[in-house]
């Protein structure tokens, strides 16, 4: 079993950046408490404030399956389509330290 990465790349639809923030700010305490949640980190682009990225790393894929089935993920998904762009990636270690 390894870990698994999760990169995803937001960008604001015009004029919903303020919301888009809003629904990305609301899930971090949920998935940080989650038990296979290693890591979650939202970051913002220094260049264009509307382009977010999320920082995520789980224990394994079960773990990662969980925080799909969460309803703050649910909660996410049933609104990110309106919101933003999202270009996910999904990582396996290679060399990481």
């Amino acid at each position: 079993m390894s870990n698994l990465k999760i990169i995803a790349i937001l960008a604001a639809r015009p004029g919903k950046a303020e919301a888009l923030r809003i629904l990305l700010d609301g899930m971090i305490a949920p998935t940080r408490a989650e038990s296979g949640n290693l890591r979650y980190d939202l970051w913002q682009d220094r260049t264009d404030p509307a382009r977010f990225v999320l920082d995520e790393l789980y224990a394994d894929d079960e773990a990662v399956a969980a925080h799909r089935a969460s309803p703050h993920f649910q909660n996410y998904l049933s609104q990110i389509e309106t919101l933003a762009e999202r270009t996910p990636f999904a990582l396996d270690p290679v060399a990481v330290a």
